[in-house]
């Protein structure tokens, strides 16, 4: 019950904050700030061990359990960063009374030349969420981001259990953990900062997930406890980058502030219902005192990887590639014949002068 409390609680928080900031940036500056911001969930990772560790030796005060003390004072935390956001955080620039009129025509500006409405508030309507189950794309990237949240979640939950068995104390394991996380934080940041620079966003998934490949590989098939502990650090290095790299590019190729919210639901949720999958594939050995490989855990997610990060990649940049080919050519300038400028506004990514960014 307070796991799933939990969930319904934090659900919204990724791809709100990431919706959030497709709505400020241009499309060539989303990917590092939605870098910076995941890359808090890999400094989470590797603090949130040494300081459960610290937390811990709480124990007995006020009559209270060390892990107790863990949930009081992290979501007391939480409680109150969130009261501060509701005065902190405004949806759209339109919205935003900290920005002078100049300030937001400047934005508007910015927007409006790199092909997005986002910076203008928008009527809901029912068409949105048609258009959206429409978009070929939004699938593509639902099979990317599945391979990709699925080894996230596999070596985010069972990292402090691949070191503890490697023969570390509880204590030492979390220690441990410390190290691949923030690599990985300042590798996900260096992603998001070529991608933007590249507009190479495939390119960039297909690299680090090499990486991931080559890490999940050798906690797979090297029983030596030096060559896994070094594979958790390509492992992290590998798949955490994917992520905002991910949710950038759906950003980047979805136009429409209620279109593109729809889809980067769609794209997240389905990805996150992989830890249902991650977290029953990874199973304690008979033997308590024989060191689990993880040969269906680690092999599942190489499958995943492979199949859909690698291949949903490949194949979604082949098909954005051919549609700025043809647009290019002006092969679909017959969809703004007679059209308001309303009319062209809401046609968003479809308009044949918006290029997607591969």
């Amino acid at each position: 019950m307070d796991i799933s409390c939990r969930g319904v609680a934090e659900a919204g928080l990724f791809p709100g904050v990431n919706y959030y900031l497709s709505c400020w940036y241009k499309r060539s500056e989303f990917g590092i700030r939605a870098a910076i911001f995941f890359s808090a969930a890999a400094i989470a990772g590797s603090f949130g061990g040494l300081l459960a560790a610290a937390i811990n030796k709480m124990k007995g005060v006020g009559g209270l359990n060390g892990w107790s003390w863990i949930f009081i004072l992290e979501g007391l935390a939480t409680v109150i960063i969130g009261a501060a956001s509701w005065w902190m955080v405004h949806d759209f620039p339109d919205e935003a009374t900290f920005l002078s009129d100049e300030d937001r025509r400047r934005v508007h500006a910015r927007l409006r030349l790199d092909m997005q409405s986002s910076a203008e508030h928008e009527e809901y309507n029912f068409k949105y969420f048609l258009s959206a189950l429409k978009d070929w794309k939004m699938y593509m990237f639902m099979i990317i981001y599945q391979g990709a949240d699925t080894a996230l979640y596999a070596f985010s939950l069972f990292l402090p259990t691949i070191i503890k068995g490697l023969g570390y104390t509880n204590t030492k394991a979390n220690l441990l953990t410390v190290p691949p996380y923030f690599v990985a934080a300042c590798f996900t940041i260096f992603i998001g900062w070529v991608a933007d620079r590249t507009h190479q966003r495939a390119y960039c998934n297909l690299g680090t997930g090499v990486l991931a490949v080559v890490g999940f590989t050798m906690l797979i098939a090297s029983t030596n406890p030096h060559v896994q502990y070094a594979g958790t650090f390509l492992g992290a290095m590998g798949i955490y980058p994917c992520i905002p790299n991910t949710v950038s590019w759906v950003s980047n190729n979805i136009e429409g502030v209620y279109k593109r919210g729809i889809v980067m639901g769609f794209v997240i949720g389905w990805g996150n219902l992989n830890g249902v999958v991650s977290s029953n594939i990874y199973r304690a050995p008979k033997n308590p005192k024989v060191y689990p490989r993880y040969f269906l855990g680690h092999g599942y997610v190489l499958a995943c990887m492979g199949l859909l990060l690698f291949g949903g990649t490949l194949v979604t940049r082949i098909l954005l590639a051919a549609e700025n080919k043809k647009r290019l050519a002006g092969k679909r300038d017959y969809l703004v014949e007679g059209k308001s400028e309303e009319q062209l506004r809401e046609l968003g990514d479809q308009r044949p002068d918006f290029l997607y960014h591969m």
